[in-house]
């Protein structure tokens, strides 16, 4: 359910009404918009369905919310949300972030390599692994807390914002420490007690859709996020499996605008990840930008034939800096700024 207030309904109305939902045993959460105030109520329906809270100060409706996902459907908050990364950078607002850098932190000269490369070209982000989510046991499974400690002395080094995937439930609260905005990898979708724990934290979470997931199975998840209460969270298309081979999996280009249309939540594609091959990341990040995306995810290496991860996918530097420039144009036309 959710309570719609009226326009300058005073705070001391606001926190009686919450002060009611709480004794119903629910749990009350609150979107400030610029013209009106929404309480999302979750809990079971029936408890609060026949209350008069119609009957409260400042409260103008009272509304069911038909999507099976509350506080992340539009209609809990119909304008778009903006996440904040660092308080300098902004997810879903005009203009389009980068996010760029390895598959995985392998040395500090390395990443130092990249951070300086990628900044130059635009890109408002430093990604890396320090944690690896991969297929096989025996392949490279990152630096871990050294990686981490590298990803942060290179942030701060070059004053770029940094992203890292947390994997563990465990290891939440070690990765909040060193890491600007934690990522939730495709496998980890589902993973709800990982999305319970860094729903507690406040830090901005970047969620990816699992590899057979629907947009309603990644949207289920990030309410789970937002039901804890932390709601800068920014969603992630990274393709999906399909009948094709030719690509490592299928950017569904499609779920940009369908997310958009259903939550309010800023969402950024993945097309490293998508393609598996690095000649086709360009055309698929620039039909991405097209289609409404707020950013991208991009992976960056100064030598992908000796990383230690995913080299196929990963581009050179040089590569990266040609596609920002193309992607300028794109992000101009319609009306989107890089």
């Amino acid at each position: 359910m959710i309570i719609v207030l009226k326009k300058g309904t005073e705070q001391k109305d606001i926190d009686n009404l919450l002060k009611k939902v709480k004794s119903l045993g629910l749990k009350p959460m609150v979107s400030q918009g610029q013209e009106r105030t929404i309480i999302g109520v979750i809990g079971p329906e029936d408890v609060i369905r026949f209350q008069p809270l119609e009957a409260y100060p400042g409260v103008d409706k009272v509304m069911p919310v038909l999507a099976p996902y509350k506080l992340v459907s539009r209609e809990f908050k119909q304008q778009d949300s903006v996440v904040k990364v660092k308080d300098s950078l902004e997810f879903g607002s005009e203009k389009i972030n980068i996010v760029a850098g390895p598959c995985s932190i392998e040395t500090k000269a390395q990443l130092q390599e990249i951070a300086g490369k990628i900044k130059d070209s635009g890109a408002s982000l430093i990604r890396g692994g320090a944690f690896k989510p991969r297929t096989s046991p025996y392949s490279f499974q990152g630096l871990g807390e050294e990686g981490l400690k590298i990803l942060q002395d290179v942030s701060n080094q070059f004053g770029i914002a940094a992203v890292t995937e947390v994997m563990d439930t465990r290891d939440v609260e070690l990765v909040a420490r060193y890491a600007d905005v934690l990522q939730i990898g495709a496998r980890n979708m589902q993973n709800f007690n990982l999305l319970k724990e860094v729903g507690q934290t406040k830090k901005p979470i970047i969620l990816k859709r699992g590899l057979s997931a629907t947009v309603k199975e990644l949207l289920m998840s990030a309410e789970y996020i937002l039901s804890e209460g932390n709601f800068n969270v920014i969603l992630c298309e990274r393709g999906i499996r399909t009948f094709s081979e030719f690509t490592r999996n299928t950017l569904d280009i499609s779920a940009v605008p369908v997310i958009k249309m259903c939550s309010h939540l800023p969402v950024i594609v993945d097309p490293s990840h998508a393609a598996g091959k690095w000649g086709l990341v360009n055309p698929l990040s620039k039909a991405a930008v097209a289609a409404g995306a707020d950013g991208l995810l991009v992976e960056v290496h100064p030598n992908p034939k000796e990383a230690l991860s995913d080299g196929p996918q990963q581009l050179l530097p040089e590569n990266f800096a040609i596609l920002m420039k193309e992607l300028k144009q794109v992000a101009e036309s319609v009306g989107r700024e890089l």
